[in-house]
């Protein structure tokens, strides 16, 4: 017994240790939950995009992106993982052990340049939004689909030959050294630049969001204020206040008219992939946000003036729920690998416990399952979707 557990401890593909042999139940059990959590829920995600034309959008195409990757993980890289963890070995043979590895961060990096994209096409849409209609048309999203996949692949094949089994984590990956300093380049570019440049994203559309409601509070106070002032006299008197207000009024009249062009154009925004005269859903953006920041407008207000303005306001809540929801991600996202990175940055001789290795790298499995429950949660439309393919995959199941 003494023997085959010392054959088993030299073996290049076992990470087996009297530390961890108690942790690994735990890790099996976490590894069948995200694998059955995220399979289910990013085929759903998948299907629900399919099914529900208000749900094919131009941006929810990136959201697909996202969920392929994770679908790809989860449903053939995590179960082989949960295996190497039961048995506290690789069972798969060298020539599995490098596709995994090369599989694994490709589909890491694909994930990445989608949240990438997915930042930067919000922050587009509030601040160019010609600009997104170009970058963003049905050939040019087809065109960066393909280009995350083909980046991922360019970056991560040129490691094929130093992916190895690595006994600390219990799965395949890069060999530390033997990478370098390819591998720290493409790390360092990828969770940190990458990430960086969404974090990034996301601060200059809260500063521009921010703007935009300052205006729009600016201008309610006004309507206000206005409503309690007596009728105006003839301009040019001092008593009424017009000399000093007629600017006021007039950047108010213009506000006013900004938020009835933006309830015009708002199905615009951001129609369907595939039937662009498909009515604004709940991830689209809202064209009222850019306007009242950008444009400058000097339209009178008509008769539905107050319709036009709630139904803006209505709009651009939409946009900002959406954005919360895409952040919600990015962030989870970074909770999920941050730990991991760390702890390899801070233990580069590799003397933390072993336990505290797999727990991090663990972790990251989380990331593959969570942006369903995410979608689920923050948006209505997509707990909609959900809620159909669920009750029609219980229907047969129920008649009988």
């Amino acid at each position: 017994m003494l023997l085959n557990v010392t054959n088993q401890s030299e073996d290049a593909f076992s990470c087996y240790s009297a530390s961890v042999e108690g942790y690994r139940y735990f890790a099996v059990l976490w590894g069948c939950a995200v694998t059955i959590t995220g399979t289910v829920g990013n085929l759903m995600t998948i299907l629900a995009f399919a099914m529900d034309s208000q749900l094919r959008t131009r941006f929810n195409v990136l959201i697909v992106n996202l969920a392929v990757a994770d679908l790809l993980y989860c449903t053939i890289l995590q179960p082989i993982s949960v295996d190497s963890y039961l048995y506290l070995r690789w069972r798969s043979g060298e020539l599995w052990c490098r596709t995994f590895g090369l599989l694994l961060f490709l589909s890491n990096s694909v994930s990445i340049i989608t949240l990438c994209l997915v930042a930067m096409s919000r922050y587009i849409l509030v601040a160019k939004r010609a600009l997104f209609n170009r970058i963003f048309s049905d050939c040019g999203l087809v065109f960066l689909l393909l280009s995350t996949w083909a980046l991922g692949l360019a970056s991560f094949g040129p490691l094929w030959s130093v992916y190895v089994f690595v006994p600390q984590v219990c799965t395949c990956s890069f060999h530390r050294t033997r990478g370098r300093p390819y591998s720290t380049i493409l790390l360092f570019f990828y969770f940190f630049v990458g990430l960086g440049c969404v974090g990034t994203f996301y601060l200059l559309i809260y500063r521009r969001v921010r703007v935009a409601s300052k205006a729009l509070l600016r201008y309610r106070l006004s309507r206000r204020s206005s409503k309690k002032k007596p009728p105006l006299s003839a301009p040019g008197t001092d008593d009424s206040g017009v000399e000093s207000g007629m600017a006021t009024a007039s950047t108010e009249l213009s506000n006013q008219g900004k938020l009835m062009q933006s309830k015009e154009d708002v199905n615009s925004d951001n129609a369907p992939f595939e039937a662009q005269d498909e009515p604004i859903n709940q991830l689209g953006g809202s064209k009222s946000i850019p306007d009242v920041v950008n444009k400058p407008h000097s339209s009178p207000p008509a008769p539905n003036s107050a319709a036009s303005h709630t139904a803006s306001s209505g709009d651009d809540g939409e946009f900002r729920r959406v954005t919360r929801m895409c952040f919600a991600v990015f962030l989870c996202f970074v909770f999920c690998f941050v730990p991991f990175m760390l702890l390899n940055i801070v233990d580069k001789s590799g003397r933390a416990p072993q336990v505290l290795h797999m727990f991090c790298a663990n972790l990251t499995w989380l990331n593959s399952c969570i942006n369903p429950v995410l979608y689920a949660v923050m948006n209505r439309q997509f707990r909609r979707a959900y809620q159909l393919l669920l009750t029609r995959a219980v229907t047969p199941f129920t008649c009988r």
